[in-house]
């Protein structure tokens, strides 16, 4: 009897990130691509997500039939029991039934979940979440999620419309955020925020490394890295501004919670994770209660760009 396989995806807001998995829950294959949501139709996304499965199956060398099944995060609110995506602030998915269209396509089960809920979860059953009870996750990559396991299970709320710490409110006045509100963390950390800063101060007449990599979207985590790298003003301010915000966020959250563990991950963590998570640290005492802080351990995720990956997978395995 031939193996069975398992396809897991991450599709972000600008990279689609696909893995097949052994039995063994082993990755024997992955690919990465480009999305194409910028001002394009949700089926053009749904054409890059099923370019790169048919392009995995061919160039692992497997049919169809040895898939046991597809596994797939989207970066906003999804229900995960009927697959449909209800919204995406970072790609054009409103109420779009992602299950059936890639049902229809492939003929093999298929399974859809919010991106961070998916990688704390993945964090949880197999990286740097093992052995804790209660995560809050906050992941930074072109926007900010956020994702919650709560007494050893993963909390999503009514709906599966909880977890999107990104887009609490840190202030009524600050920039609009893609969501459509005002002052969001997202507005402030994520790739886009510190992008939108880079545009602001070039605005002003300042000078930057980033400047010509932010005009038509955001940089790309070697750009900041060789920014930071030469001393960039500009860059040093919005990666401060951003971890600081992280800084606020968290500390609220552990407030809240107090869980055992909070997780940063995602692109610009697994990036450059160190320097965020020293500049986090540095200011994260002054944002909660002493008390509920000396319990909490810090950490950044440990499987990288493969945590929602797993995530996927601990969804297809019902884990």
């Amino acid at each position: 009897m031939s193996e069975r396989y398992n396809i897991c995806l991450d599709v972000g807001g600008t990279k689609v990130l696909g893995a097949i998995f052994n039995e063994n829950r082993e990755i024997v294959y992955r690919l990465k691509k480009r999305s194409k949501s910028k001002g394009g139709e949700a089926a053009n996304v749904e054409e890059v997500i099923a370019g790169v499965v048919e392009e995995m199956l061919d160039g692992f060398g497997i049919s169809l039939e040895q898939v046991n099944a597809i596994a797939s995060c989207a970066p906003g609110v999804v229900d995960q029991e009927t697959g449909v995506v209800l919204f995406t602030p970072n790609l054009p998915w409103r109420n779009y039934d992602l299950r059936a269209a890639m049902e229809k396509r492939f003929g093999v089960p298929f399974y859809a979940g919010n991106d961070v809920n998916l990688g704390v979860l993945g964090e949880y059953h197999f990286g740097a979440g093992r052995g804790y009870r209660n995560i809050v996750g906050l992941f930074v990559g072109t926007g900010v999620g956020g994702g919650l396991i709560l007494n050893g299970s993963l909390y999503t709320g009514h709906q599966f419309k909880g977890g999107e710490l990104g887009h609490m409110i840190l202030d009524p006045g600050g920039p609009l955020c893609n969501c459509g509100q005002s002052g969001c963390l997202e507005a402030y950390a994520s790739k886009q925020g510190m992008s939108a800063y880079v545009r602001q101060q070039a605005a002003r007449g300042r000078e930057s490394l980033l400047t010509e990599h932010v005009q038509e979207g955001v940089f790309r985590s070697k750009h900041l890295k060789k920014a930071l790298a030469a001393d960039d003003a500009v860059a040093m301010e919005a990666v401060d501004r951003a971890c600081h915000y992280l800084a606020v966020a968290a500390g609220s959250l552990i407030n809240i919670f107090s869980p055992d563990l909070v997780l940063f991950g995602g692109g610009i963590i697994e990036s450059m994770g160190d320097r965020f998570l020293g500049k986090i640290l540095a200011e994260l005492d002054a944002y909660c209660m002493p008390a509920i802080r000396s319990s909490v351990e810090v950490k950044n995720a440990a499987l990288g760009d493969d945590s929602v990956l797993y995530g996927d997978l601990a969804l297809i395995e019902g884990l």
